[in-house]
């Protein structure tokens, strides 16, 4: 995060893009499937053809008012419009969005560090197309030829919108990976920002903190939380930047150019009244009934605060770091091997960090580890018939290929050296390293660990940290 220079404020505010996990796009029954190949998912309504009508897609209203409760907003009765503008990734020439009357509006979203971001709207819409600009940059201006695929036209997207409550590229962060973790709950998106299945969009303007919001500009499409905190860094130091010189913001829609690390002017800022909105005629008005709002509410499972709020509580007086492994183990839906491990007698700590790191890091092959295969490998490792380096051996071999626990460690000849054997390894090293033994006895603990490396190279890792300290401390 930049610190703004003299006393200045930014003032941000997202938009944030997300398709639905709908087998079919929101008015036609194509699929909604990403990579397939161009120009492969797509049909006379989704292509615009004269004649063409629209059918709304029951499940994507299911799922947008289950990111509105979610979210805390009231679910309305809604209305669909055309949003009239003109570029080739759109056939119609219009987008079927919703205006003045949203599906939901006036929620908020807590962040981790107990502050709140108002919710002003997040309302139904068709996704466009794609267009690939080939040869120069990469964007249309300077290229040879573009190339367009139709397959996303008609997608069911859901735009959250929040209030310019945001004051840090940090708080931005936090946000949207908070939302992030909230559509995944819901199972309204997959959260697939590389994809494009969550897309971002900042508002950023700054002002002298209690003066009136500044011009606002308007940065496009980033497409992942670290260019998300950049570009809103970087957009606000350079509007001080201009102002201090005596100039003037513009209300503008700029680009963000990862590699500069800058954002560059694309176009003005539309307005409203820019894209003549009215009523889409081939739509009814969306009343969803209070018995289908009940049914979506009841579906949904516990939200990402939630659930970390329970792993936390397992944990006596959690540190930092340990918080911080609680996000990891939120974020990626990793906690039922962690609660399993600790349902059967596991240490919470060692169970949170096996999972934060060893889990995390092998993520891809998930499937292959069942819960308590996770929990018999860390109860290995507490009781001491595992060092830390052979559990994380065995849950490397349980990720790639399954398998008892108890019968990989045998396999792979993992049996702990007897007390009789550690003591006169110990005893060995002593002996070879008098300054350092001396140096330990005398109060300096980092010198355990020196002794506890030595142990391990020559067991081959066969000795448990544990033991080792023990035998240490015997002999003090």
């Amino acid at each position: 995060m930049t610190a703004l220079p003299g006393d200045w404020e930014m003032v941000v505010g997202l938009e944030v893009h997300t398709e639905l996990k709908t087998a079919t796009k929101m008015f036609c029954g194509c699929a909604n499937h990403f990579g397939s190949e161009p120009n492969t998912n797509v049909c006379p309504v989704c292509l615009g053809l004269p004649g063409s009508l629209p059918v709304l897609n029951e499940r994507a209203v299911a799922l947008a008012m289950a990111i509105g409760i979610a979210l805390h907003c009231t679910i309305a009765p809604s209305t669909f419009h055309r949003k009239n503008y003109f570029y080739p990734d759109m056939p119609k020439d219009f987008q079927i969005s919703q205006y003045d009357l949203p599906i939901n509006k006036g929620g908020y979203l807590d962040l981790p560090d107990a502050s709140r971001v108002s919710i002003e709207r997040a309302h139904m819409e068709e996704d466009t197309g794609k267009s690939t600009h080939l040869g120069g940059t990469g964007r249309i201006h300077g290229a040879d030829r573009s190339l367009v695929d139709y397959n996303r036209s008609g997608v069911p997207l859901v735009e959250i919108v929040s209030g310019p409550d945001i004051r840090s590229s940090a708080q931005a962060r936090a946000y949207a990976s908070e939302l992030r973790g909230i559509l995944i709950a819901t199972g309204a998106s997959d959260g697939r920002m590389e994809e494009g299945s969550m897309r971002i969009d900042a508002n950023v303007s700054v002002r002298k903190p209690g003066a009136a919001f500044g011009t606002r500009c308007e940065i496009k499409n980033l497409n992942s939380l670290r260019s998300l905190q950049r570009a809103i860094d970087f957009e606000a130091l350079r509007q001080i930047e201009l102002i201090e010189e005596g100039g003037t913001v513009r209300q503008e829609t700029r680009h963000w150019d990862e590699v500069l690390g800058a954002t560059s002017t694309m176009r003005t800022k539309e307005e409203a009244e820019d894209y003549r909105y009215f009523r889409e005629p081939d739509l009814v008005d969306l009343v969803p009934s209070d018995e289908w709002q009940q049914r979506v509410r009841e579906g949904l499972g516990p939200m990402p605060a939630e659930r970390r709020a329970v792993l936390a509580a397992r944990l006596n007086e959690p540190t930092e770091a340990q918080l911080d492994a609680v996000e990891v183990v939120i974020d990626l839906a990793l906690e039922e091997f962690v609660h399993a491990a600790v349902d059967a007698g596991a240490d919470a700590s060692l169970a949170l960090a096996r999972a934060a790191n060893e889990l995390a890091a092998g993520i891809e092959g998930l499937e292959n580890l069942a819960p308590g295969a996770f929990a018999s490998t860390v109860l290995l490792e507490g009781s001491g018939a595992l060092s830390a380096t052979q559990a994380k051996t065995v849950l490397g071999e349980l990720l790639a290929n399954g398998g008892d626990p108890a019968s990989i460690a045998t396999s792979l000849g993992f049996e702990q050296l007897s007390s009789d054997s550690l003591g006169e390894t110990v005893g060995a090293l002593i002996g070879e390293y008098p300054d350092e033994w001396s140096r330990y006895r005398e109060g300096d603990e980092k010198l355990a660990q020196f002794f506890i490396g030595q142990v391990m190279k020559r067991t081959k890792g066969q000795a448990n940290g544990k033991a080792v300290i023990g035998e240490l401390q015997a002999r003090r």
